[in-house]
């Protein structure tokens, strides 16, 4: 029997995925219409699931390419969006706004590349965030144990989940990649015996882009 479960959705594409930018929360300036577009094919899919099991909440964190994520799926699901300050990103400090290769140059590599050296200065550490993103969202786990919720999530936050559910020790250099609208889902099974253990049934799906864009007529 599944009690609980987690489905992330990726916001869409974000004007500082395509300028190559640290889209941190000084200088996001939010989706591109391509990544409008990516959401709402989204949203469809998810809405035609609340239907048949509805989702009981919906939770975005504060930055601007996730709260625009997150009012589409709550227009479209007609679910009541809660921002959480726990689901938002990385601190990125004095690399908001520049340049990631300029940022990677400067401290030898991306975030990941040493996890406990900040990548630029009032930044986080990789595992730091980690460890205060994972401590979150394990309280988020309890608040909503026995419900469906839906997360308007960026792909660090995606990669939170699964370090915190599969007990991924940090530092492991090996990661995932988590596209752009991509549906991420973890639940949370007990079975007859009274074990309990959290499965990954997918991750990085993004058939619903494929989805063709319905042709208005004038």
């Amino acid at each position: 029997m599944i009690t609980t479960e987690l489905v992330f959705l990726r916001h869409g594409e974000a004007q500082c995925n395509v300028d190559g930018v640290v889209g941190g929360p000084a200088t996001c300036t939010g989706l591109t219409d391509a990544g409008y577009l990516q959401v709402e094919k989204a949203a469809a899919r998810l809405a035609a699931e609340h239907r048949d099991q509805p989702f009981t909440a919906l939770c975005a964190g504060p930055r601007l390419r996730l709260h625009q994520t997150g009012e589409i799926l709550s227009q479209t699901l007609r679910l009541p969006l809660r921002t959480e300050t726990g689901l938002d990103g990385p601190i990125h400090g004095a690399a908001d706004g520049r340049p990631w290769p300029e940022v990677k140059t400067a401290a030898s590599g991306g975030p990941h590349a040493h996890p406990d050296t900040p990548w630029a200065a009032g930044s986080d550490t990789w595992n730091g965030y980690l460890q205060r993103a994972g401590a979150f969202l394990h309280e988020l786990i309890e608040q909503y144990e026995g419900e469906r919720v839906l997360v308007a999530a960026h792909g660090e936050t995606v990669i939170v989940a699964h370090t915190l559910l599969l007990a991924i020790p940090l530092g492991m250099p090996a990661g995932f990649s988590v596209d752009h609208a991509s549906v991420t889902r973890w639940q949370h099974h007990h079975n007859r015996f009274g074990q309990r253990r959290w499965m990954l049934n997918c991750h990085n799906d993004t058939a619903h882009l494929a989805v063709p864009t319905p042709r208005t007529t004038s």
